[in-house]
């Protein structure tokens, strides 16, 4: 128990004293820092490569008067790519829609139910299946955005060369930005499809920033808006941070052990569950749903049919049929991705079990995993009260001030913050374990030097 004890406070000491000077040292840490930063960069460049057969000049003025509706949206989630019609232009919507819909099919079908029982198979089976969704939805996106941009007289030449060019370049650069975020996951630093995002917001925020200031300048909206504006993005960032570290430990108790002769007394840990397990991606996948209908009537102009028009004239940005479809989408898939990826109560139980683990007045095994259900459902109450109301709240005062830009909105704000905090505590933990192997070498080059000490002891007689 005492060795256990000094362990952890060397753990506890080591974590205070990780520096971001060790990051020199950290070589494996560092190439995937830059191999990161590569594949961002590519994506950015991906952005102005056009979709043939646009017209430019046309395309341009279009986005000018659309900046400010829905096109505004759109255009923050793309990364600026659909206002200049990229090879991203369908962004990485089309594969966070497809994943939505293969969760949902796996929580009721019970043979994608079984599969993603199966371990590692399972799960890259569930992969190739989101990736055959991801095709077919991003070709139903792009025959469709392809079609309303004939409609908007936004093409040169329209014709069937114009649909197929724009519906294989559109889908494969979809498939391409797929690619990339899962190559970010596996040998780079964080996400890939929540980091390909967060490069999308942040690239444009500068320019929208300007505008801002520009807006103020000209008197077309007042200084005390432009603080009231700053201030609440402050505050709203402070909150953010606040409750995305806020936890719910539940106390774990281990019984005493005996290994050979000598007899471990019980130990006790605590089981930290966030208040928001789910992070940022309710908020993403209610922002792709919403985007899922309307991408096809944007760029149709008067074009649209009489149910098109109706969706975009109750289902736009400020509206109150889109504020509570938000939400409602935001709490489900709180809940939903929590229980079903974020925080399985089942598997949770398992492991502790498996470990001689058990909360303190409950049974091991099922009853454990009621008890974690009933308090995560508790938990995720104020998680998804939390979720709704920044993203809700700064687009409330976006719907009443429409010369504020969409990246001040707290879906922005929010992926932004989240995903920020997610990479940096990445990279931290793989300092810290550059510092255990640092450690572990040392110890083990003592241990030889020792064991040599003492055998040329002997030797000297």
């Amino acid at each position: 128990m005492k060795e256990t004890r000094i362990m952890a406070s060397a753990a506890e000491q080591m974590a205070a004293n990780t520096s971001w000077a060790a990051l020199g040292k950290a070589t494996d840490l560092r190439n995937r820092i830059f191999f990161t930063l590569g594949l961002l960069i590519v994506y950015r460049l991906g952005t102005y490569i056009p979709v043939p057969g646009i017209d430019g000049n046309a395309l341009r003025d279009f986005m000018d008067s659309a900046s400010a509706g829905l096109g505004g949206i759109l255009n923050m989630f793309t990364g600026g790519a659909i206002s200049r019609m990229g090879i991203f232009a369908l962004g990485i919507m089309p594969y966070i829609s497809a994943s939505i819909i293969v969760q949902l099919l796996a929580s009721m079908v019970p043979a994608l139910e079984q599969m993603k029982k199966e371990g590692e198979q399972g799960r890259k089976k569930m992969n190739q299946w989101t990736r055959y969704g991801t095709v077919l939805l991003g070709t139903f996106q792009a025959y469709g955005l392809a079609k309303s941009l004939e409609a908007g007289d936004l093409v040169h030449t329209p014709g069937l060369y114009f649909i197929a060019a724009c519906v294989i370049t559109l889908v494969g650069g979809t498939m391409f930005l797929m690619w990339l975020g899962e190559q970010i996951t596996a040998r780079g630093i964080g996400n890939g499809i929540s980091l390909i995002i967060f490069t999308g917001i942040i690239a444009e925020v500068p320019a929208a920033l300007a505008q801002f200031f520009v807006q103020g300048r000209t008197g077309a909206i007042s200084p005390v808006v432009i603080i009231g504006v700053l201030v609440m993005m402050v505050a709203v960032i402070a909150f953010v941070v606040f409750m995305e570290r806020s936890l719910r430990k539940i106390h774990i108790q281990y019984p005493r052990r005996q290994v050979g002769m000598k007899v471990y007394d019980g130990s006790s840990s605590h089981l930290p569950i966030k208040v928001n397990p789910a992070g940022v991606i309710p908020a993403i996948f209610a922002s792709s749903l919403l985007l899922l209908p309307t991408t096809l009537a944007t760029f149709s102009q008067g074009s649209t049919g009489p149910v098109m028009s109706t969706i975009l004239a109750y289902f736009g940005p400020g509206q109150p049929l889109y504020l509570l479809f938000f939400t409602a989408m935001i709490v489900f898939f709180a809940y939903f991705y929590t229980h079903n990826v974020a925080f399985k109560v089942d598997d949770v139980a398992d492991n502790l079990k498996n470990q001689n683990g058990f909360v303190p007045g409950i049974r091991p095994g099922e009853k454990t995993a009621q008890y974690m259900e009933y308090v995560v459902n508790r938990i995720l109450v104020l998680g998804a009260a939390y979720l709704a109301f920044v993203c809700l709240m700064p687009e409330i005062v976006r719907s009443q001030l429409s010369q504020v830009p969409f990246y001040f909105g707290g879906t922005s704000v929010l992926i932004v913050v989240s995903v920020t905090m997610d990479t940096i505590q990445q990279v931290q933990s793989h300092l810290l374990a550059h510092q255990y192997e640092g450690l572990i070498e040392k110890s083990q080059l003592r241990g030889r030097g020792s064991k040599r000490a003492k055998r040329k002891g002997p030797a000297r007689r």
